[in-house]
């Protein structure tokens, strides 16, 4: 029976991959000039052991979560800190947690070559020719990895969904895995073909969620499984190119909405320091929105992500317009504004899943029992798109020569931030060409905690290894920026007028120093740093 979906694997199936045998050495230096940038320094040598000793580990893990019923994914921040680079002094661990996301993605694409495999276009067209939708399912560290590559390779519309398990929580052979991108394309797993190239991962996966067809496509590791397996494939093929005459003859199925499609439950989601004198900086640590850059809401590239939203959606059988999905992206705004300002509510920070189906979901609940699946399986992604299109941002007078200044008198910079997307921060200021000026970032939605709390900071200052009592933090908030300083035991804490800040300090814990442009710390700092010279 033709099925509703084929839901592929991504690593020998859409792609084949092939190590490189100067991957790992190649990935070292790049998280050696990472250090770098935090003044912490590494050899090369070092970093190659630290980061193979890493892999193997994760190879291990890997393998033992395959063995369990219900296996969940590790987030990147355990991933960075407790198996690439535990070995690393805690200063150094911090600092590349900071950049989880970055590195896992850049780790996946240079230590392997990825080729899409014989088959996969003619076998996604021949999809969308009969009308059967097509689905990611793939155990990733970084899905965004993937994502880059499937697009790069010019594969991206094909895909109805793309669900990894980084981004959904779960890792096969959990069968929910499977069963929540089925959903997603508002169908179930009994109406899916799932296509594999493992029998401890994905045969198994398919047989415990019940899939109408397990399709098993060979590559590296199809017959040297960790353990023995008992469960088999309905097929076996060589290529994708095999699966494609299966396919084509399959007898259209009746035309009977699923019954058992229902809706997933939604996830559940100081005084100031004593009279200030200026000081030699241990740390710079700066608030990015206000500080960094000043931004004015773009509403052209809002409508824009809308549409593409909406189109998404469509493509996954889901009837949404355009006003529509402009329409839910303002309510998910609104409930998150409430959630953030309900009586009982602590520091932490929303992550995307929750955004986009707690928040964004339940006004896209009548297109179908499907869309909450659909948007955790796309949230990160959906993050991503979101962030760039809420405003244009401007760099601000003084932010470069501030960043340059610090950069020469080796005092280490982070950015802390309260953000929906870490990676999108640092595309922009990679985008204004400052990034390499930046030591360390700690981002909400990655850290999983906001200003005020203190944890933002204390992880900054633990990644650059300064001292609290002398570093500066610099923000444009006072119940937010300057109270996460103080409880952080930052010495020093300055606000910049011009962001969200304009007037003055009424609500929160009073700054040291209130400053109206950047322009004015750089001389400040510049001042503090040569003071003979400056009087002279």
């Amino acid at each position: 029976m033709r099925p509703d979906a084929l839901l592929l694997d991504f690593g020998g199936v859409v792609f084949e991959t092939t190590k490189r045998p100067d991957g790992i050495a190649r990935f070292a230096e790049r998280v050696r000039t990472e250090l770098a940038r935090g003044g912490f320094e590494r050899t090369h040598a070092e970093l190659v052991e630290v980061i193979s000793g890493g892999q193997r580990a994760l190879k291990d893990w890997k393998n033992s979560e395959s063995r369990r019923l219900s296996p969940t994914e590790l987030d990147p921040r355990t991933i960075v800190t407790e198996y690439l680079f535990s070995p690393l002094p805690a200063a150094e661990r911090e600092l590349l947690a900071g950049s989880a996301g970055t590195l896992l993605a850049e780790l996946t694409s240079t230590v392997s070559d990825h080729r899409v495999r014989p088959g996969i276009p003619e076998l996604l067209a021949l999809a969308r020719e009969l009308g059967v939708k097509v689905g990611i399912v793939s155990n990733a560290h970084s899905g965004r990895s993937h994502r880059t590559l499937i697009a790069a390779n010019g594969l991206a519309a094909a895909f109805d969904v793309q669900a990894y398990s980084d981004e959904v929580g779960l890792r096969k052979p959990h069968p929910g895995f499977i069963e929540f991108t089925a959903r997603a394309l508002g169908t179930t797993a009994a109406r899916c073909w799932y296509v594999g190239d493992t029998l401890d991962r994905d045969v198994v996966a398919g047989r415990r969620s019940g899939v109408g067809a397990v399709v098993l496509i060979r590559h590296h590791r199809t017959d040297t499984p960790p353990y023995p397996v008992a469960e088999t494939a309905d097929a076996v093929f060589d290529t994708p190119e095999g699966l494609i005459p299966l396919l084509r003859d399959a007898r259209p199925r009746p035309q009977a909405a699923p019954t058992d499609a229902t809706p997933s439950k939604p996830l559940t989601p100081s005084e100031p320091t004593a009279p200030w004198t200026a000081t030699r900086p241990s740390a710079l640590l700066l608030d990015h929105g206000g500080v960094l850059v000043v931004s004015r809401p773009d509403e052209d590239a809002r409508r824009a992500f809308a549409a593409d939203l909406a189109a998404g959606l469509r493509r996954a059988g889901y009837a949404v317009s355009d006003a529509a999905a402009a329409a839910a992206v303002a309510d998910g705004r609104a409930r998150q504004k409430a959630w953030k300002n309900r009586p009982d509510a602590d520091d932490r920070e929303v992550d995307p899943g929750m955004f986009w189906v707690d928040f964004v979901g339940p006004s896209l609940e009548h297109a179908g029992a499907g869309v909450r699946e659909w948007l955790r399986a796309e949230s990160w992604a959906l993050m991503l798109g979101y962030a760039r299109s809420k405003s244009r941002a401007e760099l601000r007078s003084g932010v470069r020569g501030l960043l340059e200044l610090a950069h020469a008198e080796g005092i280490p910079v982070a950015v802390v931030s309260n953000t929906v997307c870490g990676r999108a921060v640092r595309e922009e200021l990679a985008g204004f060409g400052i990034e390499h000026l930046v030591g360390a970032h700690v981002y909400s939605d990655e850290l999983g905690w906001r200003k005020p709390s203190p944890r933002p900071v204390e992880a900054a200052l633990t990644a650059l290894d300064a001292d609290p009592a002398t570093a500066w933090f610099v923000g444009d908030k006072p119940h937010r920026d300057v109270a996460a300083a103080r409880s952080a035991s930052v010495g020093t804490s300055v606000l910049v007028r011009g962001g969200a800040f304009r007037g003055e300090p009424a609500d929160g814990p009073a700054p040291d120093l209130v400053v109206d442009e950047v322009d004015h710390l750089l001389d400040l700092l510049r001042t503090t740093l040569h003071p003979t010279s400056e009087s002279e």
